[in-house]
């Protein structure tokens, strides 16, 4: 890669992959379809380029494509797309190798090594930054995307293609090496093109599960110990100390197989089955792992200790692991038992991680007594490193849940007794009454009251927590949160089930109005004795970014998240305990999207002071995980901004920043109410100028796209939400309201909102994440689908979403002092303009389909063009690089 021109290799990947999917056009679709496909590519990159001839001849040619064109030409666009894609995330590892090449020169922004030389420029002394690694706790949490729409299948086909792209880089080939990766490459393009990339069915919630797994398993397995070497590397060089052997800086938990919040498929049997399929993927990996190390570890002195746990044995480690892979084995089998419905005597086998441990430690100290270090630090160290970060079951799986369920189980079991409705209660009275079922030593819930099937299956989740161990549980999450009563409630449902070791209650705040009462609601809950004395000294809380951003507009939402962070905080310290935030941020701007670095220096200070937690989704895992040396980049940008954010915080907002945020808030709030909320015509509009209609009956998620059945705004779940403004490019709930707000600001002092941009990292990442957006939607192609998909009379709708998109525009330039989007950024704009010319064939084809769906009926020929329309989903979301 050349300083010069470090985009070269990607334009010749990129160039590579299109070439090959060229070649297998030829080879399966027929010269006459290739030649049509050409002949539309060529149009959209002049129509792009804003010829009006060649945009009516390209519009003319799709819209007078047969059904079955229509799928070919899809599939071609989608998968360049893809391939696209595959190439940029090659081009991010080459990126990193040659600054890891040539550090001494240029390191690249937010890599272990830059940002420990930071921390030493701005006299950050060596113990303390010591001890803020030491004590670095960051858990990402993988979490099923309700509209992904791509297979497994082709995803793990992706990934092959992106491993031999990077043989390319990584290999001295020669001639036939060169030939036969070429070779290999198009036998693989040719197997994605052959392969179906419709889901014929939904998938399960286990489906889901297993696909958590796999990313573990072929990314996050291989990348960890390499990401946590050259954190105690670069640890040693700065401070003199060693990160201890068995920390674990960076953890996972999941909720795939945990979510029931709106998820009926969810139930108590799927979450004990993804627990146990965990535990089985788990001793799986670890047995691989081991088997690999005994071969290593032929060595014959060993120390004492070891000497005398295997007595005479010629191959001391081995015969130590000998009886590790046993255990691993008996517990795979005994999984298997279980999960197989038959009962199970008592086994040998692994329930705790320093069953692992313990062994794996006593080999490493031998190797250390026996002048072995270098081989210590080999596989033996990396596999420690594994299990003290994914533990027995590679993942703590949390559950979620609705408030309202647990309060209407328990409103059947008071009234079952006798004693009073707990649903008409007041906050008082509930709470009165929780305090004293937790401090009581009688249990009150049993199997003779009968319940609801609905509450009963809430019952049933309770009994089966109680049934696993804890390390394979995470947190219980309770959406729509937003009274102490509620985390009470969780808390004594467990405490009734048996759960020896409960979950920790972790309060979902959401909407602004909840965001707005969480510090009022942590602080009544803190003042109980007995909760304060049940939490130990740590309690958890979860920003909800979805549904806050499609209940107040994006600006609004963020002010609101910001205020109840430093509220929280404040409550905190108050109170003398530990609070760790939760970010419940989804892959979209409109859902608290936006680069982990970027997102987490903007947090208010003192809000992450080394502890982080958060939700990578769908397409984001795809992203940043599809190859080990993505997820070792994506792991270290994790750490470095944690670390960053807690040394060196940004500053507290001055007063005149504060007020100025309220007052872009209060304008922003209200014209985007007007806008969603206000307005009689916009639902009929939404549903028309969209394709949420067909999104909610197409097999792209195991949960549904409503928490209830209502056509309103309200009950619709946000990711779909946002979905449907990016499949059409208006993209409105990323920045609606944002224009609005900035005008009237702008007017008053627009000094004032320049030094903020420049000044406070909170609204210069607001406004940077804005402005991208503003770049990737596309006037042009929102009117296109207007014009093909709306009735005349609601079509004044458009023109009013057209005027604000215009003045956010202007008010965006304005406040960044920028004549041109993105004119700092040149490399995302230049990857932008590359995706257009692909996009737009799939966006003209799209609206026409949606037309054809939705006036044909259920018929042979419309079965085909919600096959084609599913393609265009599918390949928009490549292109636009997520889905909601």
């Amino acid at each position: 890669m050349s300083i010069s021109d470090p985009n070269a290799p990607l334009r010749s990947n990129v160039r590579l992959l299109g070439d090959t999917l060229g070649k297998t056009l030829k080879a399966q679709v027929g010269d006459a379809l290739y030649q049509k496909i050409e002949t539309i590519r060529q149009l959209s990159k002049e129509a792009c380029l804003g010829d009006v001839a060649a945009d009516k001849a390209l519009n003319a040619l799709l819209q007078g494509l047969t059904s079955d064109e229509m799928l070919g030409v899809a599939r071609a666009f989608s998968h360049f797309l893809n391939l696209a894609n595959i190439a940029e995330n090659v081009h991010r590892i080459r990126r990193a190798r040659w600054h890891q090449l040539h550090h001494q020169s240029v390191s690249q922004l937010g890599s272990i090594e830059a940002t420990f030389k930071e921390f030493q420029d701005k006299n950050i002394a060596p113990e303390r930054l010591y001890l803020a690694v030491e004590h670095l706790n960051i858990d990402l949490v993988l979490t099923a995307h309700p509209t992904e729409v791509m297979r497994r299948t082709l995803m793990q086909k992706f990934d092959k293609i992106g491993r031999l792209l990077r043989d390319y880089d990584e290999k001295r080939l020669t001639p036939e090496e060169f030939l036969e990766t070429e070779e290999s490459l198009y036998r693989e393009v040719t197997s994605v093109w052959q392969t179906d990339e419709i889901r014929r069915r939904k998938p399960t919630p286990i489906d889901e599960a297993k696909w958590g797994f796999a990313v573990i398993e072929n990314s996050l397995w291989p990348a960890l110990p390499g990401f946590i070497k050259e954190l105690d590397r670069q640890l040693k060089k700065f401070t003199g100390q060693s990160l201890p052997l068995v920390a674990s800086p960076i953890c996972f938990s999941s909720w795939m197989g945990g979510d029931r919040d709106g998820n009926p498929n969810v139930t108590s049997d799927v979450t004990e089955k993804v627990c146990l399929l965990a535990r089985w993927m788990a001793a799986d990996l670890y047995a691989r792992d081991v088997n690999a190390l005994s071969a290593a570890l032929s060595m014959q002195d060993c120390n004492q200790a070891l000497r005398e746990y295997v007595g005479d044995a010629p191959e001391p480690y081995r015969a130590l692991l000998k009886k590790l892979k046993d255990q691993l084995l008996a517990t795979k089998q005994w999984i298997e038992v279980k999960l197989a419905g038959k009962s199970s005597d008592a086994w040998d086998i692994i329930e705790r991680k320093e069953q692992i441990l313990e062994p794996l430690l006593l080999c490493h100290h031998s190797l250390q007594a026996c002048h072995a270090q270098c081989i210590a630090d080999g596989e033996l160290t990396d596999l420690i490193r594994r299990v003290a970060c994914f533990g027995i079951a590679l993942t703590r799986l949390d559950v979620r849940q609705e408030a309202a369920k647990h309060t209407q189980l328990l409103d059947e079991v008071t009234q079952y007794l006798g004693i009073g409705s707990y649903n008409e209660w007041d906050e008082k009275k509930r709470q009165s009454f929780l305090k004293d079922k937790l401090s009581s030593t009688s249990p009150f819930i049993t199997n003779e009251i009968p319940l609801t099937e609905m509450s009963h299956e809430v019952w049933k989740t309770c009994c089966m927590i109680a049934r696993q161990l804890p390390a394979s549980m995470g947190a219980y999450v309770i959406s729509m949160a937003g009274h102490p009563s509620d985390i009470l409630a969780v808390c004594l449902l467990q405490k009734e089930a048996g759960v020896v070791h409960p979950m920790r209650v972790v309060p979902l705040f959401e909407t602004q109005s909840d965001l707005q009462q969480a510090p009022l609601c942590l602080d009544a809950l803190l003042a109980c004795n007995w909760y304060k004395n049940h939490i130990h000294g740590h309690q958890e809380i979860m920003i909800g970014y979805s549904d806050s951003g499609k209940d107040a507009g994006i600006l609004a939402a963020g002010w609101a998240q910001y205020n109840a962070q430093e509220n929280l905080v404040l409550v905190a310290k108050k109170h003398g305990i530990r609070l760790t935030l939760f970010h419940g941020r989804g892959g979209s701007v409109g859902r608290g999207g936006a680069p982990a670095h970027m997102a987490i220096r903007s947090q208010p200070p003192g809000s992450v002071e080394g502890s982080l937690r958060v939700t990578e989704q769908g397409e984001v895992i795809r992203n940043k995980y599809s190859l080990p040396e993505r997820a070792r980049r994506t792991l270290e940008l994790y750490a470095t901004a944690t670390l960053e954010a807690s040394l060196l915080p940004p500053p507290q907002p001055k007063q005149s920043w504060r007020q100025m945020m309220q007052l872009l808030c209060d304008s922003s709030f209200q014209a985007y109410r007007n806008v969603v909320k206000n307005n009689q015509h916009f639902v009929d509009y939404f549903y028309q100028v969209t394709p949420l209609q067909e999104i909610g009956s197409l097999a792209i998620g195991s949960r549904p796209s409503r928490r209830y059945q209502d056509k309103g705004i309200e009950g619709l779940r946000a990711i779909p939400w946002v979905f449907a403004w990016t499949q059409n490019r208006l993209l409105l709930p990323a920045w609606l309201g944002v224009g609005d707000a900035l005008q009237v600001a702008e007017a008053s002092d627009l000094a004032l909102i320049r030094e903020m941009a420049d000044e406070w990292p909170f609204f210069r990442s607001l406004l940077s994440m804005v402005e991208m957006v503003l770049t990737k939607a596309s006037l042009e192609i929102f009117t296109f689908y207007e014009t093909r998909l709306v009735p005349l009379a609601l079509r004044s709708e458009g023109e009013l979403l057209r005027l604000k998109f215009l003045q956010t525009q202007e008010a965006i330039l304005k406040a960044l002092n920028i004549e041109k989007l993105l004119e700092t950024n040149p490399i995302l704009l230049r990857t932008l303009l590359l995706r257009s010319p692909y996009l737009y064939p799939l966006h003209v084809l799209q609206a026409e389909l949606l037309c054809r769906v939705r006036t044909q009926g259920d018929t042979i020929q419309n079965n085909k063009n919600k096959d084609a329309l599913l393609v265009t989903i599918s390949g928009i979301a490549a292109g636009m690089q997520n889905t909601g």
